[in-house]
């Protein structure tokens, strides 16, 4: 929800991590596809990252790229592009609240809420640029 990669994205660093010695070869899966095992050093590796210096929060929202040329479409292309993006973010947020009612401890608790707290933003900047 937070951090969307798609799936070539990662096929295309795993040869990358496994020359580094971060993951290993595992088992060849269904339709050649090939499965990885994360591997000590890599491990390791992640554990350093996740205890590093974040540094700034990056901001790649395709709603707001969307929104800021929006411009270039007719009344009836932004109006669609509004009303498809506004149910989408009501949906996130209302799986969001039942991930939230669900959560199994403190943090996905916490993570759900963010998720809320994402959506409302994200409709809020949709009722303020919307010609409705």
């Amino acid at each position: 929800m937070f951090f969307s990669v798609t799936r070539s994205q990662v096929y295309r660093e795993l040869p990358a991590l496994s020359q580094a010695g971060l993951v290993r070869l595992g088992k060849q899966g269904p339709r050649s596809s090939q499965q990885y095992i994360i591997t000590a050093a890599g491990k390791k590796a992640f554990k350093a990252w996740l205890i590093s210096e974040p540094g700034p929060d990056h901001l790649r929202s395709p709603l707001i790229l969307r929104v800021v040329n929006a411009g270039v479409l007719t009344p009836k292309q932004r109006t669609t592009l509004f009303e498809n993006a506004r149910a989408k973010y009501a949906q996130d947020l209302d799986e969001a609240k039942a991930a939230a009612k669900g959560a199994p401890d403190p943090v996905a608790k916490a993570v759900a809420e963010f998720g809320q707290a994402h959506a409302r933003a994200a409709l809020k900047l949709l009722d303020a640029v919307s010609p409705d």
